[in-house]
């Protein structure tokens, strides 16, 4: 499954990248790319796999995603050293334990790089009393490894031992910031990566004026890191569990000018638009904001055109993509009203056709 990671082809595989890129976004006359790759191993902090049962013996396989042909994997070299160690503890101590290997048919990993993990053991049955028992037991000899906590999940429920989130360190420049990275919620995979992605964008907003706008700010992951180049910033998030994260993080890192507010992108075009107006919204002056820059960290399927028309009103815009085509799509129109300064190219997912891109545009 895993013949495609080949190290020693990292660059090469990078310069591809940059090739298709290029050549993707030829009609745009884009600056020269700053480009900035991952560590070749080791770089992912989360990964999911089914488990298979097989007469005594159960293991973790992965389903190719073109073939389903269903592989087993016994250890994950792209994931952290941590999931790793993770990975093989986990399987030899619930081997003989009924209670947690029965109808067990799925295992999730959180880590992160200031060595905390979270393990997710989903399954096909109601988890009793003595689940939770066992599970605490689990807790405790997992724990030789690094703090551990575990989430049980079945139909409708699910039990916690201890807490079900992590608290990830990440260095961005000469500072250290602290987030709260909640299971089953979006955090970015390559840990390493997103500290580049942050380093960038914040060097990028330097000597910004006025205030920073979020669309799709997530825990708070770029609010936090930008904070201190603007007046005040305001962050748009529609997920409840990220927003309460993301004011969780905002205290963790002592901010005091970053206000969220739980509503979609296409909602927060409607209030800024005066056709509609929201509860959620009691207490925020709309009209005190200086609309100077606004950062989008869209879905897959990129900005709507509500949100398109919206963004083109700020002098500056920060667009993070994690898909290059739909980027593509959007920029043909943003082009219309703003110059491209910057592009960055961030491999966050190496070995495979996945781009995560950076740009900066300024008005025309």
């Amino acid at each position: 499954m895993f013949s495609h990671i080949h190290p020693d082809n990292y660059p090469e595989q990078l310069s591809k990248k940059q090739q298709d890129m290029a050549e993707l976004f030829k009609d745009f006359n884009l600056p020269e790319a700053d480009l900035y790759p991952s560590t070749e191993l080791n770089y992912r902090q989360r990964a999911e796999f089914r488990v298979w049962h097989e007469g005594e013996d159960l293991y973790y396989i992965m389903f190719d995603s073109k073939t389903k042909q269903k592989f087993r994997v016994d250890e994950f070299p792209v994931a952290s050293i941590l999931i790793n160690k993770a990975m093989k503890a986990l399987l030899l101590a619930i081997k003989n334990q009924k209670e947690l290997r029965y109808k067990l048919f799925q295992v999730d990993f959180l880590s992160t790089l200031s060595g905390e993990l979270l393990i997710s053991l989903l399954y096909h049955k109601p988890l009793e009393d003595n689940w939770q028992s066992e599970a605490e037991k689990l807790k405790q000899h997992l724990s030789e490894i690094a703090p551990v906590d575990i989430i049980g999940r079945a139909k409708k429920q699910k039990v916690v031992v201890d807490k079900d989130y992590v608290m990830e360190n990440l260095n961005v420049g000469d500072k250290t910031f602290t987030y709260q990275q909640v299971e089953n919620s979006f955090t970015q995979p390559n840990a390493g990566v997103n500290e580049q992605m942050l380093l960038w964008a914040q060097q990028a907003t330097k000597d910004a004026t006025g205030d920073l706008i979020e669309l799709y700010c997530g825990n708070g992951n770029f609010s936090i890191a930008l904070a201190e180049n603007f007046d005040r910033v305001l962050g748009t998030e529609i997920s409840k569990t990220s927003v309460r994260s993301a004011q969780i993080n905002i205290k963790e890192n002592n901010i005091s000018n970053i206000d969220i507010v739980r509503m979609s992108s296409e909602e927060f075009s409607q209030a800024m638009n005066g056709e509609r107006k929201f509860r959620r919204l009691e207490g925020f002056d709309l009209t005190a904001y200086n609309y100077d820059t606004v950062l989008v960290d869209p879905p897959r399927a990129g900005l709507d055109k509500d949100s398109e028309e919206l963004v083109s009103r700020f002098n500056k815009i920060i667009y993070i993509s994690c898909n290059p085509e739909t980027l593509k799509d959007n920029l043909a129109t943003l082009i219309k009203t703003h110059n491209i300064d910057k592009f960055a190219l961030f491999d966050q997912f190496p070995y495979t056709h996945h781009v995560e891109t950076g740009v900066i545009l300024t008005k025309k």
